[in-house]
């Protein structure tokens, strides 16, 4: 297949640039420690053979990435997870997941893993900021792993460019490679899992594609996808950005803030996980035909949203945190005073893990509270909706 040109800084390596891409990798001394720190007592040269004989990108992920996820990191790091699918009867058809976004590397790893355990036919494309490729091997890494790079710190002229580039490429990914996408249905996480769709991921979606915006949109097959952590393993560290951010005009995290969220999302606990399809939205599309564009966007986003919130699987430390915070006992029928113990020590120990100058526990403690809240709160407003 002939790719143009114009994607060639942003799109996932093709088969035939896989060799060199391998080579250089495993050349890469910081690439050695990763290795031998995920994969430890497995000799360089078994997983260089390994990687060498995989002739595309899904068999990379399919060799490493799938029994990596599923042997080290849910196995060890949660108490189960699994991904409903059954709202998506065609698996040969080719969607665009958008989720609500909670870990950074694991968000769209699982949902590979998830599609490969339903018997679709491929994983997806993942959109993933350049902010987060900090390293010339994690560049490396993430193209081989199926990764397109959306471009970040740019002029509003760049961006505008940027993004109708970004556009044409998932476009092209859908209808001409035949892949799936996942995107998250906003910038950055959630810090408080207060989950809804930003109108320019939508805005940026419809800038490629044939016909009018409906027309555009209907071409990606958007599904909406609820990711349900029990545990976030960084929600200690996003309550201290909150902080800082109350603190310090202009915080910005640092790349190393950036690295200990990866490498904290990716091996901390996470308790049970579980991943739901909603239906593809082609229909809701149709329905919102001839509105005007100031409010197609809008309803779109809310659609999407809906189907989410409808979708998040509600464990009792949602209902606890929503008690706590609210100092009521609303949905007592929901946890028992077991489940509310549990979750009070695990807030403390996570409490108990932040480092600050000037540690405003009672500030910190209601953010975290609100983290495990929201998607409980959104949740029961979505299905009596």
């Amino acid at each position: 297949m002939i790719i143009p040109a114009e994607f060639n800084e942003i799109r996932p390596y093709t088969p035939e640039e896989l060799p060199q891409v391998f080579d250089e990798l495993l050349a890469d001394p910081s690439f050695q420690e990763v290795l031998a720190a995920i994969m430890p007592g497995v000799p360089t040269d078994m997983i260089a053979a390994q990687l060498r004989s995989c002739k595309t990108n899904l068999d990379v992920q399919k060799k490493f990435f799938y029994s990596l996820l599923k042997g080290e990191i849910i196995q060890k790091h949660t108490d189960g997870f699994d991904m409903d699918t059954s709202s998506l009867a065609d698996k040969q058809k080719n969607y665009t997941f958008i989720s609500n976004h909670r870990d950074i590397v694991l968000d769209p790893g699982l949902i590979s893993v998830g599609l490969v355990d339903n018997q679709f036919s491929t994983t997806v494309e993942i959109a993933i900021g350049d902010n987060l490729l900090i390293y010339p091997w994690i560049k490396k890494l993430v193209r081989v792993n199926k990764s397109f790079i959306v471009q970040r710190a740019l002029t509003m002229r760049q961006m505008l460019e940027s993004s109708a580039r970004m556009s044409r490429y998932i476009h092209f990914a859908i209808t001409e490679k035949k892949e799936n996408i996942w995107i998250a249905q906003r910038e950055g996480r959630a810090k408080d899992s207060n989950d809804r769709t930003q109108d320019s991921v939508l805005k940026m979606l419809a800038m490629a594609g044939e016909g009018d915006i409906i027309d555009r949109l209907k071409e990606l097959n958007i599904v909406p996808t609820a990711l349900s952590y029990e545990y976030d393993p960084c929600d200690f560290l996003k309550a201290m950005e909150m902080q800082q951010k109350r603190d310090i005009e202009g915080f910005k995290k640092s790349q190393q803030d950036d690295l200990n969220n990866m490498q904290t999302g990716i091996f901390g606990y996470k308790g049970r996980v579980h991943f739901q399809t909603g239906p593809c939205i082609n229909e809701g599309l149709e329905a919102l035909r001839g509105l005007p564009k100031t409010e197609v966007f809008t309803r779109i986003s809310e659609l999407i949203d809906t189907y989410i919130h409808r979708n998040y699987r509600i464990y009792p430390g949602n209902y606890v945190a929503c008690d706590l915070l609210s100092g009521t006992n609303t949905f007592a029928d929901k946890y028992t005073a077991e489940d509310k113990a549990r979750f009070e020590a695990y807030i403390q120990k996570k409490l108990d893990m932040i480092q600050l100058p000037d540690k405003d526990e009672d500030f910190l403690r209601k953010c975290m509270l609100a983290m495990y809240a929201n998607p409980a709160i959104n949740h029961q407003q979505a299905i009596q909706a």
